[in-house]
């Protein structure tokens, strides 16, 4: 029994090595694992507590397991005060292991690049996410919530209950500030656009209902120590919503719209409190169990996300395809896009002096921007005779998901994220080779990203004539982007051959 005790421990001890990265075995850092004594026997408590880093002074006492070569050794015990043999040599780990779980802890700098995908999967060939209804999107988000308590503490929960002022910026933005806005582009749908009163009516209802869990996974992509402020903003606006939703449709369409209580705060329970709850026990109590499955949570969470953003476009995409479908797009995607700028600067005035406003004026943007548009197209269909009022709330799910985390690529700013975009890597290459040339090549691909987008709008919705523009501004955006490139490859040709004749 102690051998197989002695031999999980390595095993864990070493996972948790990996955990640590690289960086610090090439820094010269050991890794070390303590070993039970032999003939000893170890309680559960004891051993779980015995999986956490120990002193190099422990170390020498009990022995340890060396990184050396790739091989795990046991190394005799050392009396105080002698130095290991192997002390100045420096340890090395197979690289292939550590790039490995580089990449699946680093796979969070795929899901821009994964929304894409996903989006456009849908558009093509819906019959991939119509399989992932409503009755998966609650588990889905409970797993994204459990992402975030492994990652985080109790201690960054109690922090965010010391920011009432936060708290409340967060909760006029989502009741205040965003109805205000369903108010004036609903309006502006029917005065401006002509649309039927009942697209307006589902603006309205869009911008009536709680925060999104999606935006609390978005602030924990940006900014991991702002999530827990980001969860009990979302989570006050969605227990409080019960109330304020019916008198908030009461108020701006006119019909009062009687909310489940009990089903909200069932919600509530099973997509927010329970997942984190869960993780926060299990990075408390078993956190070698949390080493152990933290690198594996990323792909899994970008997967989830895929799914999240690709099933809702899928299931709606006749209501996107509509007559109306177009006209509705930009007015939603007008909407949230306000909501974000406005959650963004709007706290960089009120908390201009906090330390760390930046990180708190995108945490406020993701509240005010990302609306649980589920709930309002579940609100639509269950209490408008009119099917046209749930095609806002249709296309909002859609356009908040892929603004959302578009932002999350533009903030997070990582160093993965930039490697594996081409524009990036041109862009990064001009700096190190000193060739300032090849950002041209850079600006180049923008109009070209344009073009593509355009093309692909128009096709996706070619049924309409008023899109014949788009045509016509592909044509001009492609050639713009390869008279960019051309101009700055020439750029690169002369500045080449100049340095060669200094040469």
């Amino acid at each position: 029994m102690n051998s197989i005790s002695r031999h999980l421990q390595t095993q864990f001890s070493l996972f948790a090595c990996y955990d640590s990265g690289p960086d610090s075995l090439r820094a010269g850092k050991r890794c070390q694992v303590p070993i039970l004594p032999r003939n000893s026997s170890v309680s559960a408590s004891r051993f779980a507590m015995s999986l956490n880093p120990v002193s190099s002074a422990q170390s020498r006492r009990h022995g340890s397991i060396k990184c050396k070569s790739g091989d795990f050794s046991e190394s005799p015990e050392l009396e105080p005060g002698r130095e290991s043999p192997s002390e100045s040599m420096q340890p090395s780990v197979p690289g292939e292991q550590f790039y490995i779980i580089k990449i699946l802890k680093e796979s969070n700098s795929f899901l821009p690049h994964a929304v894409i995908a996903s989006t456009l999967l849908a558009l093509v060939y819906p019959p991939s996410f119509t399989w992932f209804t409503n009755r998966y999107y609650a588990p889905a988000l409970g797993f994204l919530m459990f992402a975030v308590g492994v990652n985080s503490s109790e201690r960054d929960f109690l922090e965010a209950f010391k920011r009432p002022a936060a708290i409340s910026a967060g909760y006029i933005g989502q009741f205040i500030v965003k109805p205000l806005l369903g108010y004036f582009f609903g309006m502006m749908s029917v005065t401006m656009f002509s649309l039927p009163t009942s697209i307006g009516a589902g603006v309205m209802l869009t911008s009536c209902v709680s925060g999104a869990q999606l935006s609390n996974y978005a602030t924990f992509l940006t900014d991991p120590s702002m999530a827990p402020l980001s969860i009990v903003m979302t989570s006050l606006s969605t227990a409080t919503a019960v109330f304020v939703t019916p008198l908030l449709s009461l108020l701006l369409i006119g019909k009062r719209l009687p909310v489940d209580v009990k089903g909200m705060v069932s919600s509530i329970l099973q997509i927010v409190v329970a997942p984190i709850t869960a993780g926060l026990l299990l990075n408390r109590f078993f956190p070698w169990i949390c080493n152990a499955i933290r690198p594996l949570l990323p792909p899994l969470s970008v997967f989830v996300t895929a799914l999240c953003v690709g099933a809702p476009l899928a299931i709606n995409v006749d209501s996107i395809m509509s007559s109306f479908g177009l006209t509705i797009l930009l007015i939603i995607t007008a909407f949230h896009l306000s909501a974000f700028i406005i959650g963004y600067f709007l706290p960089g005035f009120i908390f201009q002096k906090a330390p760390d406003v930046k990180a708190l004026q995108r945490t406020l943007s993701f509240e005010t921007g990302m609306q649980s548009s589920l709930l309002a197209l579940a609100l639509a269909n269950r209490f408008f005779q009119d099917p046209l009022v749930a095609v806002p709330p249709a296309i909002s799910t859609v356009m908040m998901s892929l603004m959302g985390f578009s932002l999350v690529m533009l903030w997070a700013r990582r160093r993965a994220t930039a490697q594996i975009t081409a524009m990036a890597l041109v862009w990064q290459y001009g700096e190190v080779s000193g060739y300032e040339s090849w950002k041209g090549l850079s600006w180049g691909m923008v109009p070209l990203l344009g073009g593509a987008f355009c093309a692909c709008t128009w096709h996706f919705f070619y049924n309409s004539e008023s899109l014949e523009v788009l045509v016509a501004l592909q044509a001009v955006l492609t050639v713009i982007g390869n008279a960019t490139m051309c101009f700055a490859a020439f750029r690169i040709y002369r500045a080449s051959e100049e340095r060669s004749g200094k040469l």
